[in-house]
């Protein structure tokens, strides 16, 4: 009943909102801004499963609305207060290490182009490359990391804390790509910037930010501590799951091994004073944290792949909301998911952060929708599709996979299934796919595409209306940049790291396996007769198809229960697991010996029953080379 009547409640919200827009839909009219934000965020919380969220947006120096929705404790049914209420903005947090870094630049102890091994005391960064990694690199994820987070990254318990210097030190990524070649998204360069501030300030990186940004700007409810400190405990939104359709409270959070790239914990209205000193160029109620030059410097493009799409300012990036540019950052824990923007043009600041896995929905629906109702623009008419694109279409195709990802660990095949599919279609246009989401895309200059609906978004906060190609000296597409995301370029896979092609072969491969114990089976009397040679051949077959088989059945098993904790350590059962695919390569190696012999002494009455074990050991082959590729032989492991 009580879910009956806040849809019934959303919805005339909603009813006043569109009655008051006939009249003047206002930025204004902070009555008009909160009706707009009860329509919205009140059903797309209820039907998403978002217990709870904050709204809070500010025009001009004017509050216009700082709103709690849903319950911060549901079994206490403590209501949410935008200005007690701690939120987790997750990556949002990075923006208060950038103004850490800059503040330092102000004063002349950090140079952003100097290689940053300077500014560390007790390890250094490798040299897998002659170019030097600088602070501008990291602010602009370029630095070249690949990216990481098992055992890590988000954890539960407050004893597998690291110190921050000894996090960064023990738990260094490989580098993949040469400094400023391409973009990919870095928590772990963004905490090594926070190490730097804590290093040349002498101060504890969370006494920094409490010193130089909280106070300055009389952020009281906010801080970079984990376990939070005993004022602040009872102001926590709680975390929670949709387990069996029930809430289900989960543990805190803890980001501190990597705390200067998501740490924060913090409210609406604190949230919204950061976005304001941003706006006011670095300074609030007569405090400044920043030069207003230097906050010009960060909210300008320092670095894009194609400079017809926005780019990466200094840890800001630049999005385009209804024609409107507005720089700030989108963050994500497990549990909450939250955006903070700075629009300079039109005065407008905003942070929301909900809770939940479904809290990514209400979260990217916001601003779009802000703006579209708020400051709408003329839809350009979207150029007709050039007549000789099929002729040039298919270099275009192909799978593409983010920068941002796994190369040297376990982690890699995690991303098996995560790439973005490009294909011409018959209107000459290309389509692009994600999940289970795809867009078109017209050709409107070279190697530059823009989007025919821009409504149809690929996932939750990726709508990207201009797709710009890579191409190489050759004139061939190695990848693509998306705009509003400057910082995830894309790299061209090859075939044999496409998923399409593993789960292919994959699936042939199972098939087979299948095939050699159902035939093992059904022949079971005619195996007792065979002469010794073919019967051991055969016992050879049948054990590596139940050791791939048990990889592949296991390791599903495995993987789904342990999943949620991957972050917290490597579960025993993964340890354990991941045995079987020693075992099962051990296997292939004798089978290709037994089929061999196959083949070199005439087993088996016919050349089809030796082609049947040939294909056994070929899909035993693909198998051993898949768990090779994908880093599943051995412990890899930070």
């Amino acid at each position: 009943m009580k879910r009956v009547t806040l849809q019934l409640l959303s919805w005339f919200s909603a009813l006043l909102f569109s009655i008051g827009t006939v009249s003047a839909a206002s930025l204004d009219d902070p009555a008009t801004v909160e009706a707009f934000a009860d329509g919205l965020v009140n059903p797309l919380m209820q039907n998403h499963d978002s217990p709870s969220g904050v709204v809070a947006v500010a025009k001009d120096g004017n509050l216009l609305v700082a709103k709690g929705y849903g319950y911060q404790d549901i079994e206490s049914r403590v209501a949410v207060d935008p200005a007690k209420t701690l939120f987790r903005p997750g990556s949002v947090s990075k923006l208060f290490t950038w103004v850490a870094v800059m503040q330092q630049v102000e004063q002349g102890k950090l140079d952003l182009d100097t290689d940053v091994n300077t500014y560390l005391k007790s390890f250094q960064i490798k040299d897998t490359f002659d170019e030097p990694i600088t602070l501008r690199h990291i602010f602009t994820h370029t630095a070249g990391f690949e990216d990481g987070a098992i055992a890590y990254l988000i954890l539960e318990s407050p004893e597998n804390i690291l110190p921050l210097e000894e996090a960064m030190a023990r738990l260094q990524l490989a580098r993949v790509n040469p400094p400023g070649a391409q973009t990919a998204y870095s928590n772990y360069a963004t905490a090594l910037a926070g190490l730097i501030v804590q290093n040349v300030s002498g101060v504890p990186f969370n006494d920094y930010i409490e010193q130089n940004i909280f106070q300055p700007l009389g952020m009281e409810n906010s801080t970079f501590e984990e376990p939070l400190p005993d004022s602040l405990k009872s102001q926590m939104a709680k975390s929670y799951a949709v387990e069996a359709g029930k809430y289900v409270e989960k543990p805190f959070e803890l980001v501190s091994n990597f705390g200067p790239a998501g740490g924060l914990s913090s409210t609406g209205t604190d949230m919204l004073r950061f976005a304001q000193a941003i706006l006011n160029g670095g300074e609030l109620d007569g405090n400044r944290i920043l030069k207003q030059e230097t906050v010009d410097l960060m909210l300008s493009k320092q670095f894009s792949h194609d400079d017809r799409l926005l780019g990466m300012g200094l840890g800001f990036y630049a999005n385009d909301l209804n024609g409107q540019e507005v720089w700030g950052h989108g963050g994500d824990t497990q549990w909450f998911h939250s955006q903070l923007g700075v629009d300079r043009a039109n005065g407008l600041v905003y942070f929301v952060s909900f809770s939940g896995s479904g809290g990514r929905v209400p979260r990217s629906a916001f601003a779009p929708t802000l703006y579209e109702e708020f400051l709408p623009r003329e839809e350009d008419a979207v150029p007709a599709a050039p007549q000789d694109f099929a002729e040039r279409a298919g270099k275009y195709a192909g799978s593409y996979g983010f920068w941002r990802s796994n190369f040297t660990n376990f982690e890699k095949v995690l991303g098996l299934s995560g790439g973005i599919e490009v294909a011409p279609t018959g209107e000459n246009t290309l389509v692009v796919g994600m999940s289970d989401k795809t867009k078109q895309y017209v050709e409107v200059d070279t190697n530059l595409f823009r989007a025919l609906d821009s409504s149809t978004t690929l996932a939750a906060g990726i709508n990207p209306e201009l797709l710009a190609f890579q191409e190489n000296e050759q004139g061939e597409i190695t990848g693509f940049v998306m705009d509003g995301l400057p910082f995830m370029s894309l790299r061209k896979l090859p075939f044999y790291a496409t998923s399409s092609f593993n789960f292919l072969l994959l699936g042939v491969s199972v098939l087979i396996f299948i095939a050699v114990l159902l035939r093992r089976y059904y022949q079971r009397r005619t195996v007792r007769t065979l002469p010794s040679e073919e019967k051991t051949a055969t016992r050879a077959a049948v054990y590596t198809a139940v050791a791939h088989l048990l990889v592949l059945v296991v390791g599903i098993v495995v993987l789904s229960s342990a999943m949620e904790n991957l972050f917290e350590g490597v579960p025993l059962s993964l340890k354990l697991w991941l045995i079987l695919p020693i075992v099962a390569t051990l296997l292939t190696g004798y089978l290709v010996y037994r089929n061999v012999s196959v083949w070199q002494q005439g087993l088996f009455k016919g050349v089809m029953p030796r082609v049947r074990f040939t294909a056994v050991t070929l899909g035993a082959l693909f198998m051993a080379w898949f768990y090779y590729y994908w880093n599943m032989l051995g412990y890899h492991f930070l």
